[in-house]
């Protein structure tokens, strides 16, 4: 009777190490931690300004009102990351050439086949949405070079640590 219950208790105690280790392994892998509520600034709470919805028309088209303007969280989303997630600054004299190239970065073009790259390098009307960005990332902030030039576009996280 007592070899029975070894024998049931064994494997049980085996199973339940098991689920302990993943269970640990799985809070810390990065990929399933949950992310941090995401705080955003007063700003988005303001309407789009005439760039901002040119931004978004440029790369929406005729999918604007439905898959943004209709959906008050995706455009709040939108606003933060068209008011404070990016980052441009110049850097004249610096080495920038250990930074990703803009280049490297796919159009994100499903909505609006038309959409292309910035040839020539200009801050103020510079559109974020037309590059597939990973605006979600939970690796932090990302750091991109204009190709060629002395501009970084800094994609600022959502969550920072």
């Amino acid at each position: 009777m007592i070899a029975m219950k070894t024998t049931f208790l064994l494997p049980l105690a085996l199973i339940a190490s098991l689920l302990a280790i993943n269970t640990s392994y799985s809070q810390t892998n990065t990929s399933n931690q949950k992310l941090n509520h995401v705080i955003y600034d007063d700003n988005v709470d303001a309407p789009l300004t005439a760039k901002e919805l040119s931004h978004i028309q440029d790369v929406y088209g005729n999918h604007m009102q439905e898959d943004i303007l209709s959906k008050p969280q995706r455009l709040k989303d939108v606003k933060h990351i068209l008011r404070n997630r990016i980052e441009i600054m110049e850097l004249p004299g610096k080495d920038l050439s250990s930074f990703r190239n803009l280049s490297t970065v796919p159009l994100f073009n499903p909505y609006n086949q038309g959409v292309t790259r910035d040839v020539i390098f200009d801050p103020s009307t510079f559109n974020p949405l037309k590059y597939q960005f990973n605006f979600y990332s939970r690796e932090g902030s990302v750091t991109y070079r204009f190709d060629n030039s002395q501009y970084l576009i800094v994609i600022k996280s959502q969550n920072p640590q």
